[in-house]
């Protein structure tokens, strides 16, 4: 792709980049086959090769209205057009970028101003938000079917496992699931407890939530704070940063790339992004011979989150470590295809979200599984909000304590 951006852009690191990320593209349009949003509004600017285009008219001075800022707004960032392209363009990168262009150049509606403000300053801190969820678990029995699905019941949380071990690893503090979901942190510890492992609660909000919302100062901040909790454990031994959130993964294995032009935390940040694994290639790395997984007789669809496959380039690797343990998985069709969640996208985008998810339910239904298992506390939250059957974290699937029926 010929570029001609202008000289305000090519003068920075990012803007460089922007313009390699965009002569690598050739137009092919392979990535339109596997974009959920092309799929469903069939319009070549809700695609990624229409959203690069889009991208390159930005960079280049040309005018930049609403009606751009909207198509990159429809774009999930699943990734999955990244899994696809035959030239290995770096189109998540590029969208960031854009995005913020974007957001400095065009003013959005208040409501729209309003509506992201308050994501970002709610969902990151848990000291905010968890009062605001506890209120509505209080009123959920009386509230309207509807509503009431939106409100996750309160989960029994087993006891965190207090031995100490010799070798120790890291846990994100994180931000909306040890509110939402806290029985999935204490499985992970309670499971790595059986290997011998200490698991360490430390840092907070990843800063996704910023990020996707082109908040990238604010995002900065809280991946800051996230390395000057984990550096000490860091030095003091701990082997490495497990996420049992594939979302909150795929944003801390980037974080070299989010702070490459801190001077202060640009080679941190590279070592943290080094350091980080998903909770299953902890476990793959593992003899799990001591581990006792339970209900291996039920019927699991799996549903693969964007962030896992495309995100972290680990498709297939939960489901192998499922069925080698025992359990009996089901096909699911498409299952390359987002489930509309994607970070806060089910709230700033509902309408295209809740036609994902219905699609995904549809899939993973089809086997008549007796449970849904994720690796994404947003993927579990969104499908259980109209799912019959039970969406559960598939780290659970090991704690023997865990009732899994």
């Amino acid at each position: 792709m010929q570029t001609q951006l202008t000289p305000e852009i090519t003068d920075t690191v990012a803007g460089r980049e922007a313009d390699r990320i965009l002569r690598t593209c050739v137009h092919c349009g392979f990535c339109t086959a596997t974009c959920p949003t092309y799929q469903l509004l069939g319009d070549e600017l809700d695609g990624p090769r229409g959203r690069i285009y889009l991208i390159k008219q930005v960079l280049e001075g040309r005018p930049t209205t609403r009606h751009t800022q909207t198509h990159l707004d429809r774009c999930l960032t699943c990734r999955s057009c990244e899994t696809t392209c035959p030239s290995g363009v770096d189109y998540a990168h590029l969208l960031d970028y854009g995005r913020d262009k974007v957001e400095q150049l065009v003013r959005r509606p208040w409501w729209q101003r309003w509506q992201r403000n308050l994501l970002r300053y709610f969902l990151p801190e848990p000291a905010r938000f968890t009062p605001l969820l506890r209120l509505g678990q209080f009123f959920r029995p009386v509230l309207p079917g509807v509503i009431k699905k939106q409100v996750p019941a309160p989960v029994r949380v087993l006891p965190w496992p207090e031995q100490k071990h010799a070798r120790r690893m890291i846990l994100p503090g994180g931000c909306v699931q040890p509110s939402l979901a806290p029985d999935i942190d204490t499985a992970t510890a309670r499971v790595l407890d059986q290997l011998g492992i200490q698991l360490i609660q430390a840092g907070g909000c990843c800063g996704a939530v910023s990020h996707h919302l082109s908040a990238t100062e604010q995002a900065k901040d809280y991946a800051r704070r996230n390395i000057d909790a984990w550096w000490p454990h860091i030095e003091a031994g701990a082997e490495v940063i497990v996420s049992n959130t594939s979302g909150c993964g795929v944003m801390l294995k980037d974080y070299a790339h989010l702070l490459n032009d801190d001077p202060n935390y640009a080679d941190k940040a590279e070592r943290i992004a080094g350091l980080s694994r998903d909770i299953v290639e902890v476990l793959e790395a593992e003899d799990l011979s001591s581990l006792k997984p339970v209900a291996t007789d039920k019927r699991i669809s799996f549903h693969s989150p964007c962030t896992l496959q495309h995100g972290q380039s680990l498709a297939g690797r939960v489901e192998a470590l499922l069925q080698r343990a025992g359990y009996d998985l089901l096909p699911v069709r498409d299952a390359h295809l987002c489930c509309g969640s994607a970070g806060t996208y089910s709230i700033t985008q509902p309408q295209l979200s809740r036609q994902l998810r219905d699609n995904k339910l549809a899939a993973l239904n089809q086997g008549s599984p007796d449970f849904i298992a994720t690796a994404n506390i947003g993927c579990l939250l969104h499908l259980a909000t109209a799912s019959d059957i039970r969406v559960k974290h598939w780290i659970t699937l090991f704690d023997t304590g865990v009732e899994n029926g």
